[in-house]
């Protein structure tokens, strides 16, 4: 069984490996600055890792997940989405407070309990923020995706996943009047700063490229 500092670590490498198109490993440090861990540290459970047959990595070299380590990796995405899906319908808590909350739940080693969540809340494909969730099978189906910031002007575009999951960043993001399927205009892009002047329901806003950059639109 594994600790839930090793799943962290399995989750961290999934979003850096498999989670981003095309990317099938990383480095020590975009996993300790991914983890807010120091590299010394990091390495140590790497190791740990390897043993277990978990990853593939040499000091100094590229880290990957072997098929053992990508299937539990899969598995705790899985269980990551699901609770956040069941907080957000059956529980009314909003998108910004469901992903905190299953970090801690995700944890819980029942698959009896994650399969009659997922059969309540009728099978679903994608979680509160628009990330497809895994199935029982080990499957996810991952959606080539454009980001706000690629739009151009006078388009009309619809939001179906973010990729910041902070709740400041969702936060803001509401208070903008902005929910997944909402549609957004670009009314204008500043070829300066990348910034962009947008509309949603009738009301206009300036945001940041990097703002853009975290909403992924179709």
């Amino acid at each position: 069984m594994l600790t839930k500092t090793e799943e962290n670590y399995l989750k961290a490498l999934f979003h850096l490996t498999m989670d981003k198109e095309g990317v099938i490993e990383t480095g020590t440090n975009e996993l300790a600055s991914y983890l807010e861990l120091k590299p010394p540290t990091v390495n140590n459970m790497l190791k740990k890792l390897r043993e277990k047959q978990l990853i593939f990595y040499e000091k100094y070299g590229k880290i990957s997940l072997t098929p053992k380590g990508k299937s539990c990796a899969i598995d705790i995405v899985r269980k990551h989405r699901l609770w956040e899906t069941f907080l957000y319908e059956k529980l009314d808590f909003s998108w910004d407070e469901v992903h905190d909350v299953a970090e801690q739940l995700e944890h819980i080693q029942s698959p009896k309990l994650i399969s009659q969540i997922e059969k309540m809340l009728d099978y679903p494909t994608v979680d509160p923020h628009g990330d497809p969730i895994p199935t029982a099978e080990g499957e996810i189906k991952f959606v080539k995706r454009k980001t706000l910031s690629k739009v151009e002007e006078n388009t009309v575009c619809k939001l179906v996943a973010v990729n910041d999951n902070s709740a400041a960043f969702l936060q803001y993001v509401f208070q903008l009047g902005i929910e997944l399927n909402s549609n957004i205009k670009v009314i204008k892009r500043h070829v300066f700063d990348g910034s962009m002047e947008i509309e949603v329901e009738s009301k206009r806003a300036t945001v940041s490229q990097k703002f853009g950059d975290n909403l992924y639109v179709d």
